[in-house]
């Protein structure tokens, strides 16, 4: 019996050792810092990606050809983002399934949903 016990106590240890540890200099991670590293990369990406490099796309006026430079707008987006027009915010893309949440954390940076008039289909008595 002590024999077992002790042939189980040294396999035990060789699996401990196998086990990879730490980087000696690299310091401790906490619980929330697990995936710290990868959100911010996603995160400087993402701002990297849609970094406007000249003047938001106004959704409310915008031509079919403007809107299909924005990245991931094809032929049948700009045709959905004309036919939902107006806009009152341009979170309304999203909210109305006119693009996609993913899409849309793209786009959100891009875009503006500017008024020409407050009314929006509301008939104003005189």
């Amino acid at each position: 019996m002590k024999n077992r016990t002790g042939t189980v106590l040294v396999a035990l240890a060789l699996c401990l050792a196998a086990i990879p540890t730490q980087a000696a200099d690299a310091p401790p991670r906490k619980a929330g810092q697990v995936n710290a590293t990868h959100a911010e990369k996603v995160v400087a990406k993402r701002d990297e990606a849609v970094r406007p490099a000249v003047q938001p796309v106004d959704i409310n006026s915008a031509s079919k050809a403007e809107l299909k430079k924005l990245p991931g707008i094809g032929d049948a987006e700009a045709d959905r983002v004309i036919a939902g027009r107006p806009y009152l915010s341009k979170a309304h893309l999203q909210t109305r399934n006119i693009v996609s949440p993913m899409e849309y954390q793209v786009l959100r940076d891009l875009v503006v949903a500017r008024q020409k008039d407050a009314k929006f289909g509301k008939s104003v008595s005189k």
